[in-house]
């Protein structure tokens, strides 16, 4: 028979991104959790907290698969060693050995002090030492994610690393890992000596799908002021990525890498990797499709998604879509809690998303939002589940109406 005492209120799915500036993404799905069990103390809730790439990445897709995190020395981006990791998803006996690389835990902004932000000089080359640790760990697929970089080197330095040859006109090699003002005298890349366990390896990046290496919307135009260039240093920045692009060309037989989708992830290191192999993927598509494999959907009644801001762009490959339109599948509804409500949020309606609400009850600045998120991400959630609890109780009365 079975033991009501023991049998959950509900069971409940937390696949929350993180609020820039203020939640990870692990942090907003303990907030949505304590708010939860703070109305439904019985609920099973089980967190699946989402990232786009940057920060985070590695830690989240390990934590939910029960993996390993690896720690490995490497070149930081300014040329000084870091303590830097990798990670190992969990597995069954008949998957392969999956590693998972987020570049900014090699070449991040935040690990390049502030009065040394010249993306003309930071470098990948710790980047290239993370991929041949995980190879060296016996990976067999890799997920390189890629965001909050602080380079713009094209994935040069990182080339470098794994073995190949960046030549200028006479055949000279270029000095190793000094950034992307280097790639100004570029005439040549040798990829023979490339470490052949990375060609053989199933390489997938993760990338913002709108970012392209060249042009007035190329990387170092748009992210190089953002990294600390000043504006002749983003010029020479954007001559370097236009060499850099004309010889990626040639070895990808390929016209458009100046505007390919995704080639300018991380300043550039999304073409670098193509260069040795690697597939570039929507960042949001890597992640679903990892959820999905996860079977998270199963045996649950509800899920609770949420993001710094819900809004017009959010069906745009934004994680709280992405999660719906998976969630619907199973024919699940779903609630999404944001940090803030922006114009034409309404059309998240349409897919899939069932309910938004705002963790912004009351006039307040965005300094004091920032600093009280965690309990007003869990304030909410509580009040989002008073209000699915009332919904049951309209169920349950009406039940008993048509019984």
């Amino acid at each position: 028979m079975l033991n009501r005492a023991n049998t959950p209120s509900m069971r409940i799915l937390v696949c929350p991104s993180g609020f820039k500036g203020s939640l990870t993404p692990g942090t907003a799905a303990d907030c949505i959790e304590a708010g939860i069990l703070a109305v439904e103390p019985s609920a099973v809730v089980r967190k699946v907290p989402l990232v786009d790439g940057g920060e985070g990445f590695t830690h989240a897709l390990v934590a939910s698969t029960s993996g390993t995190i690896h720690q490995v020395p490497v070149m930081g981006p300014v040329g000084e060693p870091i303590e830097s990791f990798f990670g190992i998803l969990g597995r069954n006996n008949d998957e392969p050995c999956t590693a998972v690389i987020e570049m900014a835990a090699a070449a991040g902004l935040s690990l390049v002090p502030s009065n040394m932000r010249d993306p003309g000089s930071t470098t990948t080359f710790g980047v290239g030492e993370l991929i041949l640790a995980a190879l060296d760990a016996g990976a067999s697929r890799i997920l390189i994610g890629c965001g909050d970089s602080g380079t713009c080197d094209g994935g040069a330095g990182m080339l470098q690393a794994l073995g190949g040859r960046l030549l200028d006109a006479d055949g000279v090699p270029l000095p190793t890992a000094e950034g992307g003002n280097s790639l100004l005298n570029i005439a040549s890349i040798d990829l023979s000596c490339i470490d052949p366990r990375v060609r053989g390896t199933d390489i997938d990046v993760a990338v913002n799908w709108h970012n392209v290496l060249c042009g007035p919307g190329g990387v170092a135009n748009i992210f190089g002021p953002q990294k600390g260039a000043t504006p002749e240093q983003t010029q020479l920045l954007s001559l370097a990525m236009d060499t850099f692009a004309d010889i990626s060309s040639r070895i990808l037989n390929d016209d458009g890498v100046r505007l390919n989708p995704g080639g300018g992830a991380s300043g550039g290191l999304g073409t670098g990797l193509r260069l040795v192999g690697a597939r570039l993927r929507p960042r949001y598509e890597i992640v679903m499709q990892y959820v999905n494999m996860l079977g998270i959907f199963e045996d649950c009644d509800l899920v609770l998604t949420a993001e710094g801001g819900i809004d017009d762009q959010t069906p745009r490959g934004k994680i709280p879509a992405e999660v719906a339109r998976l969630a619907k599948k199973h024919d699940l509804p779903v609630i999404a809690i944001a940090g803030t409500i922006g114009p034409g949020a309404r059309v998240n309606y349409d897919i899939g998303i069932d309910a938004f609400t705002c963790i912004i009850q009351r006039p307040m600045t965005l300094d004091d939002a920032v600093s009280e998120a965690e309990r007003l991400t869990r304030e909410s959630a509580e009040s989002v589940m008073r209000m699915v609890e009332v919904g049951r109780m309209l169920g349950r009365s009406h039940s008993r109406i048509v019984g």
